[in-house]
């Protein structure tokens, strides 16, 4: 049984992770600012072109990096419990193709603003919920299996809307819509950074005030209604927060692949399956890991960028991989 003592100092580690891999994100960029520069910046002085560079634009996108990152993988890891199924993801439930319908909607519109692509997103993503909330009911209870079949297909069905919207765009809305569908985080400011920090805040506390629904979820339902969890409304929370988590970092991020997949597979492989643990080991280690993949994207090929979700995607595939064949070894 895992002790508090563990969970505290577990939890500190990875934050001290977390905040080196903020620092490292800080001091690299397409423009050089020197060590003592960036001390200097953070603790209130230096120039006005490298505080703008900082503390206007670095310092949002690494804070919104982390956001976006521990909400996928905190997500990752409710969706994983919820179907019991370690190889489950936010997306696999045709979540982010909902969410991405009403961003693109939003963009073509011309109603992108911080405050509406939530909303945008949030509508797109509630309505892919309930088609496959309503599609994986199987006698008044959700059944993970069809829950799993009915994601895949609301997923290709948002999908073809997707190409759709895209092949009627304008050639700008769709340049815009192609990057941002690949992974973007270069529009984060201090003020989206704050809306998403709130959302994925507030949802993550929902989902670790039920640690122990989810771990007994995992262990069988049957088990878990014999211990007193009302296990279909423990279902419908965990579907619906886990969804809306993923709904807010699509919002601000694009599609971001294999950050919900391998991130909480691997913190389950490192400290074990106990909720308590996992779930902030997942936001922690999510966090540090799209933030350093997003340094890499902005600055390997600089001052041009990369879209984030490939770099995701060319370091998660492996890792994957690797973790799969560790586990079945």
């Amino acid at each position: 049984m895992i002790t508090s003592f563990k969970v505290f100092m577990v939890t500190v580690l990875l934050i001290v992770l977390l905040m080196t891999a903020v620092f490292f994100a800080l001091f690299n960029g397409a423009v050089d600012i020197g060590f003592y520069d960036l001390l200097g910046i953070l603790g209130g002085g230096g120039n006005g072109v490298e505080r703008h560079i900082i503390l206007d634009i670095r310092l949002p996108r690494v804070v919104m990096a982390g956001i976006v990152g521990g909400g996928l993988a905190t997500a990752g890891a409710a969706f994983q419990a919820l179907l019991k199924n370690p190889l489950a993801e936010p997306y696999i439930l045709g979540i982010s193709s909902g969410s991405a319908v009403g961003v693109i909607l939003a963009m073509i519109s011309g109603l992108a603003s911080a405050w509406l692509l939530p909303l945008a997103s949030f509508t797109g993503g509630f309505v892919s919920i309930l088609l496959v909330y309503f599609l994986g009911r199987v006698g008044g209870r959700l059944h993970t299996t069809t829950m799993l079949l009915a994601g895949v297909m609301v997923s290709a069905f948002f999908g073809a809307i997707i190409m759709f919207l895209l092949s009627i765009a304008s050639f700008q809305e769709l340049g815009n819509a192609v990057f941002w569908l690949m992974g973007d985080l270069s529009s984060a400011d201090n003020k989206k950074v704050v809306i998403a920090f709130l959302y994925c805040a507030a949802g993550f506390l929902l989902l670790y005030i039920n640690f122990r629904g989810l771990n007994l979820l995992t262990i069988g339902e049957e088990t878990a209604r014999h211990l007193g969890i009302a296990v279909e409304r423990l279902k419908v929370v965990i579907f619906i927060t886990a969804s809306l988590i993923t709904g807010i970092s699509v919002a601000f991020s694009g599609l971001i692949g294999f950050v919900g997949l391998v991130i909480p597979h691997s913190a389950r492989l490192l400290f074990g399956g106990d909720h308590r643990l996992l779930l902030p080991a997942s936001a922690l280690l999510g966090g540090s890991f799209l933030i350093i993949t997003d340094t890499a994207a902005r600055t390997v090929i600089a001052p041009a960028e990369i879209p984030v979700g490939v770099i995701t995607a060319f370091v998660g595939a492996p890792l994957f991989i690797y973790l799969l064949k560790r586990k079945t070894a």
